[in-house]
């Protein structure tokens, strides 16, 4: 498996422009499961991360990993 590509998602763009739009849902309800973004947002920085998780209200992120 190559580098993930979640930080250009299409459809985290469509989430973005429109989170009530079908595939912006979609996008959402695939985050919280997907191994990908699980790996693409653990690995970003704790300010960085918390932001993201903030914005996306994924709370188990909001926590520092050590």
């Amino acid at each position: 498996m190559g580098g993930h590509s979640c930080g250009n998602c299409g459809f985290r763009a469509k989430y973005d422009n429109n989170p009530k739009s079908l595939l912006g849902r979609i996008w959402r309800w695939h985050a919280s499961w997907c191994p990908g973004w699980k790996s693409y947002i653990t690995s970003l920085p704790d300010d960085e991360r918390i932001s993201l998780a903030d914005k996306y209200d994924m709370g188990k992120y909001k926590r520092i990993i050590k």
